[in-house]
């Protein structure tokens, strides 16, 4: 299965509570500290949600 490298790299600061806890249960939490996901549709889901705060890449093993 398909993994993706998220990296948080625009503050959390002012975004709404559901935005806040998307981030965490991602793993993210600091500017710039990437976490690796299976690219299944739920992450896909959160990471569209937060799209204007995240950047993606695939990964290839």
């Amino acid at each position: 299965m398909a993994k993706v490298r998220i990296t948080q790299y625009k503050s959390a600061i002012g975004a709404s509570k559901a935005q806040k806890k998307i981030i965490e249960a991602l793993g993210l939490g600091k500017l710039n500290r990437p976490v690796e996901h299976e690219a299944v549709p739920e992450v896909l889901g959160m990471v569209r949600k937060l799209q204007h705060l995240l950047r993606v890449e695939e990964v290839n093993e």
